[in-house]
């Protein structure tokens, strides 16, 4: 697996998300168990970085993850945990209160990395990095970041945050460039920030893709592995795919070492 180094942590270029594990907006408990299997198969494969949030399966998704840690045996400091708080939550005792609840459903002392999954039209940012840097200072969270924010609001949120903001988390693929030809990308690259890509692979391109699947026959793997590692070996970008099939899991894992070529990144792009 390769990495990114970012102000003294190694985190994995794939880590793996857990959006609809456990449910979509609510629960799904009839579910549990598979859902356990998912995330314990996910970190007997390797996996280091785990990806979640308030609102997968209404808090469920966090539990679970906490559950099938501290199954695992894994330390605390062998695993990085991003979890966020979602935009309806964004006031100063909210954002507290909030990550205390994240905090008591994982089980866990602190977060890793903790993140406003969206913004909201109307809201007071200064607010809510009071909290947040509030948290750091706390040690209740190790590392701050936001999700889906434009170019204007991440320099809005640097500037607000007490410790280097450690992501901006965004849609971002082979035919998703929405946050590469907004400036985003480039900010992140210029400035030491990780772009997070979720939805790093459009099933639908790469059923049809005849490149990725060429490229692919010609590093025996597969095109979502192509498409993986085309996002995965962008600077500063790291990725979060989720997989619930444990082939498909190591499939993803195993796109974190696949180098591509200068030219084949080229074509691709």
């Amino acid at each position: 697996m390769r990495y990114e180094v970012i102000h003294q942590l190694e985190i994995p270029k794939i880590g793996f998300g857990t959006w609809t594990i456990g449910g979509r907006d609510g629960p799904d408990y009839p579910a549990d168990a598979q859902s356990l299997a998912a995330m314990r198969s996910a970190i007997e494969i390797g996996y280091t970085h785990f990806d979640t949030a308030e609102y997968y399966a209404g808090g469920h998704a966090e539990e679970l993850l906490g559950q099938a840690v501290r199954q695992s045996g894994m330390a605390r400091d062998k695993v990085f945990i991003t979890s966020k708080v979602s935009p309806e939550h964004l006031q100063y005792a909210d954002v507290l209160r909030c990550c205390e609840n994240s905090l008591r459903r994982l089980g866990m002392e602190y977060l890793d990395l903790y993140l406003i999954h969206w913004p909201m039209r109307g809201m007071k940012l200064a607010e809510t990095f009071r909290a947040l840097n509030e948290l750091v200072r706390a040690g209740k969270v190790r590392h701050l970041g936001v999700s889906n924010f434009n170019l204007k609001l991440l320099q809005q949120s640097c500037s607000l945050s007490e410790t280097p903001l450690l992501t901006n988390q965004v849609s971002f693929s082979i035919p998703d460039r929405e946050y590469q030809n907004n400036g985003v990308l480039e900010y992140c690259q210029q400035n030491n920030i990780l772009l997070t890509a979720y939805s790093p692979v459009k099933r639908r391109n790469i059923s049809v893709n005849k490149l990725l699947q060429t490229i692919a026959r010609a590093h025996g793997v597969t095109s979502q592995q192509v498409a993986l590692a085309w996002v995965a070996m962008q600077a500063r970008v790291i990725t979060i795919p989720k997989a619930v099939n444990p082939q498909h899991q190591l499939e993803n894992y195993q796109a974190g070492e696949l180098i591509l070529s200068a030219a084949e990144m080229e074509q691709l792009a």
